[in-house]
């Protein structure tokens, strides 16, 4: 028998393993646990066409869902999209109960759980949303809220906050367990942006790949910014991963190129870095703090367009994992 805090755990997992795959629909994940507690369906969001977490969980389950219970990160939609409303999969399979962790704040979808109310399910509003709206939905919802794609700007420095050393060189500031992290994020973003700089200094592949370094199935979109002309032969022209070229310095220029993502990560060096933070367009900060000192190389950030102390772009901490010898710290605007 499995406690519903787990079944929602596992369900949080499922949906993370689809993020970055679903655009413009949310990477929902869901559990059916049958009458005596037992995982019977797991489920995540397809990619846009395909079914909903919930039907894939019940699916899986069968017969064996009825009177038993649904445990899902998002709550079910009600209503006719590219496929049926959820709630009708829910109730037609006979489940007894319903736990979601956040409610749905699309208005045409809205109003599954009381739906599911009306058809005699108990439904539930899980009592602690936060692995979920800080996790899979995180994007998802923050588009939702803004109208924009939620954007990270992710680097790697040293404890003196150089993003390369003074002859330019930065492979690798980071450590090997940084790399597989950012290797596995890759495969869940819908894009990854730099500048022009960028492809002139590093001629970046920025592919998303497995850990013995074939491609995944999963490439975010490639996006570069700036007005030069790009080297020929650059590796982001490629057919490794679809490329957008975005002929502007202007931040929303980008965003506006990217209206079709949810989740887009800014890996540009300080230029770009500070273009995003000055234009209030960087939603989290992922910085991996290398144990090393350099004295001197670019900053990780130029031009953010902060004067004096007061007019400084302050950041509340999120979280501190270790990678390795590395810190990864994950910040979100104040």
């Amino acid at each position: 028998m499995l406690h519903l805090s787990d079944a929602m755990r596992l369900a949080v997992q499922a949906s993370e393993q689809v993020r970055g795959t679903t655009s413009p629909n949310p990477p929902v994940g869901a559990v059916i646990l049958d009458v005596g507690g037992n995982v019977v369906g797991v489920g995540a969001t397809q990619p846009p066409g395909g079914p909903h977490a919930e039907v894939v969980a019940l699916k899986q389950a069968g017969a064996r869902a009825f009177g038993g219970t649904a445990v899902v990160t998002l709550e079910p939609c009600d209503h006719f999209g590219r496929t049926p409303p959820c709630t009708k999969a829910l109730i037609e399979s006979g489940v007894a109960q319903v736990h979601y962790a956040v409610s749905d704040p699309v208005a045409e979808a809205a109003g599954g759980a009381r739906a599911l109310a009306h058809a005699g399910i108990v439904v539930t509003a899980w009592h602690d949303p936060a692995p979920v709206t800080q996790g899979p939905l995180r994007a998802w919802l923050h588009r939702q809220r803004t109208g924009r794609p939620h954007v990270t700007y992710k680097y790697a420095a040293s404890l003196d906050g150089r993003c390369a050393a003074a002859d330019g060189s930065s492979q690798w500031i980071s450590s090997v367990e940084s790399r597989a992290r950012d290797r596995l994020e890759r495969t869940r973003v819908d894009a990854i942006v730099v500048g022009t700089g960028t492809v002139y200094a590093d001629d970046p592949w920025l592919t998303a790949r497995a850990p013995d370094g074939t491609l995944a199935d999963h490439q975010p979109i490639r996006v570069v910014m700036g007005e030069r002309d790009l080297p020929s032969g650059s590796r982001v022209t490629d057919d490794a991963a679809p490329t957008r070229i975005v002929r502007s310095r202007d931040p929303m220029d980008v965003i506006e190129a990217l209206d079709d993502c949810l989740d887009v990560v800014v890996e540009g060096g300080p230029t770009v870095a500070g273009a995003f933070l000055r234009a209030g367009l960087v939603d989290r900060i992922t910085a991996y703090v290398a144990p090393i000192v350099l004295g001197a190389g670019p900053a990780a950030v130029a031009d953010a367009g902060v004067g004096n102390i007061s007019g400084a772009i302050r950041f509340q901490c999120e979280s501190v994992d270790r990678l390795g010898d590395d810190v990864l710290i994950s910040l979100i605007p104040r």
